[in-house]
């Protein structure tokens, strides 16, 4: 029974040596947590490297770029953002209403205004002067503002030139003997003299005892000028009429150098008048002065209007709008851009709720947004509203970021010699012996406690050279 139990005994102690081994040696490549806690740096939080402002308290990844988060101990200080980056919790984003939209691609739309007035079509304006002397007998245009229609009377007038050379026309016309060049001829003097062809034609049928010849109206118009009146003595060449087409008005207004731009020849422009009230008038613009007025830096625009029922008036006061449109741009909204006219920046949406600020370079500015030209993509989002108060939480991160400025240390105090100074005893100069006095008023300075007197500003260098040489000479020299 014995011999069974001893080799058993053996055995179970052997197995039982053999767990405890490996037990021990487990321990030594894997200690227990315990083990591992008591001897490892307390992690603070973990941070992405690649977007500093994504903390969290637990592993995990980078919400923006998918990164793994690295851990930061204690007594470490993380990474550190970028300046101009400032970064809100969700709360307060909340709280300040921030919002974002995307920058994108899009026409910019203009709407510029101007002030103007209405003139009349000056290519069909016409003076009606008188081509020979006379009198006039009777004015049948007789007021301002008076409508005639081309081949209507404006006035009789009786000259004795005119009536000659009528009675010559009517004369050669119903002789027998009259050739084609004689009849030409008298007829081309009466067209020089400023009759029509139909008042010509209309001679031959003209009463015999008639001594007046009528003026008609070459034109269709508006009189907008009348100089004579009836029983008045004209001269050749004399202003009588003048006379306005009113069916198509000049909008004329003045558009300043940073407008000329956004105007171009054919652009429609729309314009309202107090005279026509809820009226919107409609034209084209076909003319652009190249000529800028140097005073106003602004040239002058002409606008056709079309006016066929007479409502439109001479001379009235108009607002024009023209609204122009630039192709496809890369634009932002207004809202966005701060200091537009110093260093315009704005902010941008750079995801885990920090916002980066950005300079930018701003080209035409259109009735809602910005051109840029530099700075944004359209893949960026900027801030459109509460970027006043981000900007306030920049400045204040970029100043406690910045280093104090150096206090200046106390200037230390000067020291003063406590030893007193001897007076010069001799009357002589130690360099050349000679009075002092009498090369003018002598040299005076202290060297090491000893007030020393030369005669000359000559003697100071030769002093300085040699000073215990003459001091020892005076036997005056510092034990």
């Amino acid at each position: 029974m014995n011999r069974i139990l001893i080799p058993l005994l053996a055995i179970a102690m052997a197995v039982a040596g053999w767990f405890a081994a490996k037990e021990d040696w487990l321990s030594l490549l894997h200690p227990t947590k315990a083990t591992a806690d008591s001897g490892a740096r307390k992690i603070l939080y973990y941070q992405s490297a690649m977007h500093p402002w994504i903390k969290s308290d637990k592993p995990g990844k980078c919400t923006i770029c998918g990164m793994n988060l690295t851990p930061v101990y204690e007594g470490e200080k993380g990474y550190a953002a970028e300046p101009g980056i400032v970064v809100l919790p969700q709360s307060s984003i909340t709280v300040l209403n921030v919002q974002t939209v995307p920058v994108k691609r899009a026409p910019l739309v203009r709407t510029l205004r101007f002030a103007g007035n209405i003139d009349d079509d000056d290519t069909k304006h016409r003076v009606i002067s008188a081509y020979v002397p006379g009198r006039i007998e009777k004015l049948h245009a007789n007021f301002v503002g008076m409508e005639v229609k081309a081949g209507d009377p404006l006035l009789d007038i009786y000259s004795p030139t005119l009536l000659t050379a009528e009675r010559e026309y009517v004369g050669v016309l119903k002789g027998l003997g009259s050739s084609r060049e004689s009849v030409s001829g008298a007829r081309v003097r009466l067209q020089r003299m400023g009759l029509s062809d139909a008042e010509i034609d209309a001679l031959p049928k003209k009463a015999p005892g008639e001594s007046a010849s009528q003026l008609l109206a070459p034109i269709s118009g508006t009189v907008v000028n009348k100089m004579v009146y009836a029983g008045q003595y004209v001269e050749e060449g004399k202003a009588m009429l003048e006379l306005a087409d009113f069916s198509t008005m000049w909008l004329m207004f003045r558009a300043y150098e940073h407008d000329l731009p956004f105007i171009k020849i054919g652009q429609e422009v729309e314009a309202t008048t107090p005279s026509l009230p809820g009226q919107v008038l409609r034209g084209t613009v076909t003319f652009i002065d190249p000529n800028l007025e140097e005073a106003t830096r602004s040239a002058k625009v002409r606008v056709d209007l079309p006016n066929p029922d007479r409502a439109i008036k001479h001379r009235l006061y108009t607002e024009a709008r023209v609204r122009a449109t630039v192709p496809d741009v890369l634009q932002i909204p207004r809202l966005a851009v701060l200091s537009p006219g110093g260093n315009p920046v704005v902010y941008t949406d750079a995801g885990g709720g920090a916002y980066e600020r950005r300079a930018v370079k701003l080209g035409r500015l259109g009735d809602d947004a910005w051109e840029v030209t530099s700075g944004l993509s359209e893949d960026d989002k900027v801030v459109v509203a509460g970027n006043l108060l981000i900007d306030s939480q920049s400045q204040l991160n970029d100043n406690s970021a910045a280093p104090a400025p150096a206090v200046p240390e106390p200037a230390a105090p000067k020291k003063t010699d406590a030893t007193p100074v001897k007076a010069w005893p001799l009357a002589t100069c130690p360099v050349t012996n000679e009075e002092l006095g009498s090369m003018g008023a002598p040299v005076v300075f202290v060297f090491d406690g000893q007030q020393v007197k030369l005669c000359c500003k000559v003697c100071k260098p030769k002093f300085d050279a040699e000073p215990q040489k003459f001091l020892a000479i005076l036997n005056i020299t510092k034990p």
